[in-house]
């Protein structure tokens, strides 16, 4: 939190022609490492954001952090860019993770209303909030060095990464190419609950 004995002058409402440009941060939490990376986009939240920034964290230290590892669990939200509805999230998943890594991923989405019990909002987000707190987030170094800086009495580590790419909005996936996914849904919460593989993989 900041202190002082003036304030400081902000506007009451964030307007997109009033700013130098936008800050969109989307969150890995390792639940095992207790580390938290987070990846800062400047365009949209797309499918296609969501899943190359779990695949550069994979590849940034999710494979030196756990060399043999064959099978990754995501435990997401139910909306947002990795809705549990987008054909375009999944599809994203089987090529960006589990073709180009031979991963095996299961996703988990959170039901509506209780993305709260998600551990990446009260070990992770909840922390770099309290870090931020009364600061002004006026440029994308600010931010990023906020983030950087968060830690906690438990050992709690945080990166920050941001990319510079353009990811673009309205992407489609025809019924032919979302058959083409390797993807289980589970016996319970089907809807919520499955697992992709890499085409490579026998799906039974």
């Amino acid at each position: 939190m900041r202190w002082g004995r003036t304030s400081l002058l902000v506007n009451d409402h964030d307007f997109r022609t009033d700013s130098i440009g936008i800050a969109i941060p989307y969150g890995i939490y390792d639940l095992l490492a207790n580390r938290g990376s987070i990846f800062v986009g400047v365009s949209h939240d797309t499918p296609h954001f969501a899943a190359h920034s779990i695949a550069c964290w994979w590849l940034r230290e999710g494979i030196s952090r756990y060399p043999n590892a064959t099978e990754l669990l995501i435990l997401a939200d139910t909306g947002g860019s990795n809705s549990c509805r987008y054909y375009v999230w999944k599809t994203e998943i089987q090529e960006q993770l589990c073709n180009q890594f031979g991963l095996t991923v299961t996703v988990a989405h959170y039901p509506t209303g209780a993305s709260k019990w998600n551990p990446i909002e009260h070990r992770l987000f909840s922390q770099i909030a309290a870090t931020w707190a009364g600061h002004v987030l006026s440029t994308l170094l600010i931010l990023l060095s906020f983030i950087r800086r968060t830690t906690t009495t438990t050992g709690l580590k945080v990166t920050a990464t941001y990319f510079e790419q353009t990811y673009l909005t309205g992407l489609k996936v025809t019924n032919a190419e979302f058959k083409t996914i390797q993807l289980t849904r589970h016996d319970i919460c089907p809807q919520w609950n499955y697992t992709i593989r890499p085409r490579h993989q026998n799906t039974e």
